[in-house]
């Protein structure tokens, strides 16, 4: 029968920069037979209010109408790297254990996916392994150009940058704005698999679209195989953790604020945790949404209504 503990981390733990708070252990994963493991599982809250989103001139990006089709309606697409529900509920956060030496098998057939969809990479947030491969598919009728880099408080350093090739079946030049808003089909274009291989001590990598820049993916690299991320209630599980003590961190890559836990597990035992994460304040990035923001850049009225959202009608 598996013990139940409870555990809360609150706003009281270290504060720090977060790729300060991502330098792992150096020592090698040892792969094990874990029959006594235990249990993390909780939920991931953010407290405060939600940062406003970043905001992007589709009239100034290519394939304004195709990739407008999810946008506010007055000629921007939103980009909310907040996913937060309305309880709080701190959704596409990574939750990971440092410190596990040796431990259950990494599940090596599962290489992560990123899909380029409706011009947007999805997902938001991905777990990678270091010196390990990422495919990137793109799934829509227009042009995506890759750039990753890894990222830490000395500066970015480019890991990759190639071209995302189209599903040639898809239809090359569309003839006016109604047939790029109303094309609705998906299909795979050839998938890319490049190598995520981290400079010493870095762990983050962030992903964008050279040619659409609100087109965004963070990833962070782990360890060892004892990692979750939080689904649609901000809950997370990390399941056949040896018995031991470890260290429990919550992730997010625009949070700058380490919230991490000393957690024991006992043999077959259940803990639950509770990690709340305080929500960033003042000016997160440069651009910001504005209210009117489209009267600064002159973006006529009749452009504007050019570009419809047939797939989802952003809030601001």
């Amino acid at each position: 029968m598996l013990g139940k503990r409870n555990m809360t981390v609150g706003q009281g733990f270290a504060v720090g920069l977060v790729v300060l708070a991502l330098t792992g252990p150096a020592s090698a994963y040892q792969e094990i037979s874990v029959l006594d493991g235990g249990i993390i599982r909780g939920t991931v809250k953010l407290d405060g209010a939600v940062p406003k989103p970043k905001g992007y001139n589709l009239t100034t990006l290519p394939d304004a109408f195709y990739c407008g089709r999810i946008s506010d309606g007055q000629g921007w697409r939103i980009l909310q790297p907040f996913n937060v529900g309305p309880e709080g509920e701190f959704r596409e956060v990574v939750v990971y254990l440092e410190d596990v030496e040796k431990g259950k098998p990494f599940q090596e057939e599962s290489v992560p996916q990123i899909e380029a969809r409706d011009c947007l990479f999805l997902p938001f947030t991905t777990v990678v392994r270091d010196s390990q491969s990422v495919t990137v598919v793109n799934m829509d009728p227009v042009m995506h150009d890759i750039q990753a880099y890894e990222t830490s408080h000395l500066g970015a350093r480019v890991l990759f940058n190639v071209p995302l090739p189209m599903n040639p079946q898809h239809p090359r030049n569309f003839k006016d704005r109604s047939d790029a808003a109303m094309y609705h089909k998906h299909m795979a274009g050839a998938p890319m698999k490049q190598l995520v291989s981290l400079s010493k001590g870095r762990r983050i990598f962030v992903m964008q679209c050279g040619f659409h820049a609100y087109m965004e993916s963070w990833g962070v690299a782990v360890t060892n195989p004892y990692f979750a991320k939080t689904d649609e209630q901000g809950q997370f599980a990390i399941k056949d953790i040896p018995p031991g003590t470890y260290k429990l961190i919550a992730w997010h890559p625009y949070v700058r604020t380490t919230i991490e836990q000393t957690v024991t597990v006992g043999p077959k035992e259940i803990v639950e945790a509770t990690l709340v994460v305080p929500a960033p304040t003042g000016r997160l990035y440069a651009n910001e949404v504005l209210a009117h923001d489209y009267i600064r850049y002159g973006v006529k009225e009749e452009v504007r209504k050019e570009i419809e959202p047939m797939i989802q009608k952003q809030r601001r």
